[in-house]
């Protein structure tokens, strides 16, 4: 076509249309609208013959309309479809997993789907199953939703957020905070039931349904609970189903209402996890302790249908009768010992045993253990029972005294040494403290160290025994002679010697004479001058000459004299401190003994 020819001029010159066979042909081409070759067709057709063959077309197309359900014919199936006749040019087809029971599908049945499109790109018929499923149960699901109904269906898989729910053979979408009234810890214990369930939301163009199973059971329990609220009384005894078990108790199933069995209301014993006393479906009698609808909160106990144990447990227990029980728990001032479920008695720390100081009660018992008491003291109202474990043995430091007599001497291992003496054990469990001033019978002693170790056995002799304290006195310088019966023998009165300054008391100062004597000498007997410090006139280990004035074997005390400060009993200057730099020690009587710091080791 040329740039100056027009659309008409062309049709005008095209070639002249042929003319028609039949004329019966130009009725059907002027009712649709098209235009009919001639040449198409071979036969000659009368116009009643056209004017059915219109009307049969017409009724076909009417017939297949699309977004509408329509009947088709399986024409044959294979591994993931079902080829489908709908009456039309072409054939159609629909996956496989669309129909619910595949497996019993047949060649010839007639089966519904809807159609989505009369052609593709390719010239197929676009179905699909499902689809029609979902417009056949969407009316009855729409009335449902609007009138409130149930309808019932079953959890099929789970999905992130809840479940999915075959609703009349549609996809439902179930939220897991709608599936119970609480927390379901493990939904796939759920598959495969069906349940009855409210529909929520609906959106038809999204095909998007979403229902609750726990508006149902709000509601049932709704309605149970005001028959409950009438029925339901304090003091009550009813019988419950365990629905659910925790650390702390068990929720009961009354039927309904649940109702909480908290663990110190199962049973008088000691109870370490409710799963020792119930199970998950097992039915178990209690008595309603407490009812707050309010709250939606309902008390039950299980030992309220017991017998109350403490009644009359005075006369079970008396005082004096030796009882044997398990050791059910531990703390660090003792043990209690259950007797029987829900009587428990303790046995302090300090029951345990005569000799021991026991620094744990797990050094002495274990949890488990049956042991053997005696009922010390009961008080009934305050559920507490008093228990002695040492009171089932004889008291050892009773007979002491009779099998220690004042005076005995007996061997002994040192097993601790304080600041103020020395702990010897004369037997297994009794311990006697060797005191610093009765260590030495002519040396003042400033530690148990410069005389024992630890460890060392030694002969001791038995001062003194307290048995209401549990004290025993020992004497290691007792079980040797009396060295001041001869000391004045040995240093005459005037007698001179070398000595060596010890240290400082008040008044004077402490010389070492030898052999373990000591002497004293007074500021007015040093040699120095009035206005002079005498802890400043001498330094530490400076060697003198002392003379002897006084031998006090009463007192155990020899008086001297420095009569001459040698020039070479002088240590070298910064070798030894001056006396005044030396701390000045308490004398032996002014030592309080601690016995605190005797021990157990075990």
């Amino acid at each position: 076509m040329s740039e100056t020819e027009t659309p008409t001029e062309v049709l005008d010159a095209a070639p002249a249309a042929p003319t028609f066979q039949s004329t019966a042909a130009m009725p059907f081409a002027m009712s649709t609208g098209m235009r009919v070759r001639a040449d198409l067709y071979d036969e000659d057709y009368t116009s009643d013959e056209y004017e059915a063959l219109l009307t049969m077309y017409e009724g076909t197309m009417s017939q297949i309309v699309e977004g509408e359900i329509v009947k088709s014919k399986i024409l044959r199936i294979t591994d993931n479809a079902v080829i489908l006749d709908v009456g039309f040019k072409s054939e159609g087809s629909v996956p496989l997993d669309e129909f619910k029971d595949p497996q019993n599908l047949q060649v010839g049945d007639e089966v519904e789907v809807f159609l989505e499109h009369l052609e593709d790109q390719e010239g197929a018929v676009v179905l699909s199953k499902k689809k029609a499923d979902f417009m056949r149960v969407w009316e009855k699901i729409r009335v449902a939703h609007e009138s409130d109904q149930p309808v019932e269906g079953t959890l099929m898989k789970k999905i992130k957020g809840g479940v999915v729910v075959n609703l009349m053979g549609v996809d439902a979408f179930l939220p897991g905070s709608q599936i119970a009234l609480r927390r379901v810890p493990n939904i796939d214990e759920l598959l495969g039931s069906t349940y009855e369930f409210k529909i929520i939301k609906l959106n038809k163009r999204r095909r998007n349904i979403v229902v609750s199973r726990r508006v149902i059971l709000e509601n049932e329990r709704a309605h149970k609970r005001e028959h409950l609220m009438k029925e339901l009384e304090v003091g009550q005894v009813r019988k419950g189903i365990v629905k659910n078990i925790t650390d702390f108790g068990a929720f009961i199933d009354l039927g309904g209402v649940d109702g909480l069995l908290h663990i110190t209301d199962m049973s008088y014993g000691r109870v370490s996890h409710p799963s020792e006393l119930v199970g998950i479906g097992r039915e178990v009698e209690v008595k309603i302790l407490d009812i707050d609808w309010q709250r939606e909160r309902i008390s039950l106990g299980m030992k309220q249908l017991q017998s109350y144990p403490w009644q009359n447990v005075a006369e079970k227990y008396p005082v004096g009768s030796r009882v044997q029980g398990k050791v059910v728990s531990i703390t660090n001032y003792g043990a209690f010992v259950e007797l029987e479920p829900g009587i428990e008695g303790l046995v302090h720390i300090s029951e345990m045993s005569w000799t021991r100081n026991v620094r744990h009660p797990s050094k002495i018992v274990s949890i488990g253990e049956t042991i053997e008491a005696v009922v010390l003291k009961v008080d009934e109202s305050e559920e507490k029972i008093s228990l002695g474990m040492k009171q089932t043995e004889q008291d050892p430091w009773m007979i002491l005294p009779l099998r220690y007599p004042i005076g005995t001497r007996i061997t002994g291992k040192v097993r601790n040494l304080t600041s103020f003496g020395a702990f010897v054990e004369i037997e297994a469990g009794i311990d006697g403290l060797i005191h610093i001033s009765d260590m030495s019978w002519t040396k003042r002693v400033q530690h148990p160290s410069e005389v024992v170790k630890k460890g060392d056995t030694v002969d001791v002799v038995i001062l003194n025994i307290d048995a209401d304290n549990k004290r025993i006195s020992l004497g290691l310088k007792q079980a040797t002679d009396d060295p001041w019966l001869t000391i004045g023998e040995k240093l005459p009165i005037g007698t001179e010697l070398r000595a060596k300054v010890l240290r400082p008391v008040d008044k004077g100062i402490v010389l070492d004479l030898g052999n373990d004597i000591e002497g004293f000498a007074p500021v007015s007997q040093m040699g120095i001058g009035h206005d002079q410090n005498p802890e400043d006139a001498v330094v530490l280990n400076q060697q003198v000459i002392a003379k002897i004035l006084e031998v006090d074997p009463i007192h155990h005390r020899v008086v001297v004299a420095i009569i001459e400060y040698p020039e070479d009993g002088i240590p070298e200057p910064g070798t030894e401190p001056r006396l005044s730099e030396i701390p000045k020690l308490p004398e032996p009587g002014d030592i309080e003994v601690d016995m605190s710091e005797l021990e157990d080791d075990s």
